[in-house]
């Protein structure tokens, strides 16, 4: 029904050069390493013939673990246009606007080259997981064979961690999970007892709250929402508090999408825009970060005169997370397109369930943009 009814409205008057696509890439340009067929032929339309994009185009994943120039020489491959890092934003991209932490000492969790995406979002004291291993050598003990042979070595010790950041899924989990309760139940030093009185303990900054994403798999993977669930439940278990948490980023977050929007913002003065972007358009497969999170920002949009866009409208596809095969659409718009109502949202935002009605629905990532020119009243 809603495909149907939303096809038919008229384009808006408004005139050209007033919109911006925000593309999320697992579930809508790729499965894990292969690419969605869609996405290769949907993007020949976006450029012109010097290969020149037509609107401003900002990538918007939750994927944190790797650099943004990696991930923009990715989807140049994939998708045979040129993508700048300038249109990438990975989920700890907004850290850099965070300059209060930038000079503190910061524990940094997640896999891949995490003390280089530290360092380059500005933070000038990096310390790893596998830095505070090798300082406190009796920390990590769940694998035998990672436990000290013979005799313990001595502790090197190191200065107090001052905070935590949450960049992604580690390899080990249970290393992580070990390291980072030491570290938060010690106010920083793994070396002293643990005190569950030490309450609020040393800041949290976690990137990329998805529970889960889809990969080549016929079933979603784990993602780092689902290490949060566990840091956040061990923590309680062992002190009786709530984790707390500094900032939480990435989708669905309101500052994500404040952030997406510079970054249009700035695609559409090098393409000479002269009038400022009006409406966002949202692409993405998982109800409860793509279309939630445009549909939060929607409403902060509404309720706030200090930015320039005036709408940010969600699509969602169905080569994902959500699945018209797995998921009948409700007649009723007032229930909700997540998985049989439970909730897979973070812990810390509430379940809004209008907020996971999506503005369209369409079949993938080509008929996503065609409904975007069609609305804009521009040919393709």
């Amino acid at each position: 029904w809603l495909r149907t009814t939303l096809y038919l409205l008229s384009p808006s008057p408004q005139g050209p050069n007033s919109f911006g696509l925000l593309f999320d890439i697992d579930g809508v340009l790729v499965r894990g390493r292969t690419p969605i067929p869609a996405a290769k032929q949907c993007f020949r339309t976006l450029v012109d013939r010097e290969g020149n994009y037509k609107v401003p185009v900002v990538f918007v994943t939750n994927a944190g673990n790797c650099m943004r120039q990696a991930k923009a020489e990715h989807l140049s491959h994939l998708l045979d246009v040129e993508v700048s890092p300038d249109q990438v934003m990975v989920s700890h991209s907004p850290l850099r606007m965070f300059t209060q932490f930038h000079k503190m000492r910061v524990l940094v969790s997640g896999q891949g080259p995490v003390e280089e995406v530290a360092h380059n979002l500005g933070f000038q004291d990096v310390v790893t997981i596998d830095m505070l291993r090798e300082a406190y050598p009796v920390l990590d003990v769940v694998d035998h064979n990672r436990r000290p042979k013979d005799s313990v070595p001595p502790t090197k010790g190191l200065r107090p961690v001052e905070a935590v950041i949450l960049f992604g899924e580690p390899i080990r989990w249970e290393t992580n999970l070990q390291l980072v309760i030491d570290v938060l139940m010690t106010n920083g030093n793994p070396d002293n007892i643990w005190n569950p009185a030490q309450y609020p303990h040393i800041p949290v900054l976690a990137c990329n709250m998805d529970l889960l994403w889809m990969a080549e798999a016929k079933n979603p993977r784990f993602g780092h929402g689902m290490f949060l669930v566990c840091l956040e439940n061990l923590y309680k278990k062992v002190t009786g508090h709530e984790l707390k948490y500094e900032a939480l980023i990435g989708k669905p977050s309101v500052v994500t999408y404040n952030y997406a929007e510079l970054l249009v913002r700035q695609q559409a003065e090098s393409l000479g825009w002269t009038t400022p972007v009006k409406r966002l358009y949202a692409i993405g497969d998982n109800p409860m970060a793509d279309i939630y999170g445009a549909n939060l920002y929607n409403r902060y949009l509404h309720a706030s005169r200090s930015t320039k866009a005036q709408a940010c409208r969600s699509i969602l596809v169905c080569t994902g997370v959500y699945s018209r095969d797995q998921q009948e659409l409700p007649s009723d718009p007032s229930h909700t397109v997540t998985e049989q109502r439970i909730f897979h949202g973070h812990r810390d935002f509430g379940f809004d369930p209008s907020l996971t009605q999506p503005s369209f629905v369409v079949q993938d990532v080509k008929e996503a943009v065609e409904l975007v020119f069609q609305q804009e009243g521009w040919p393709l």
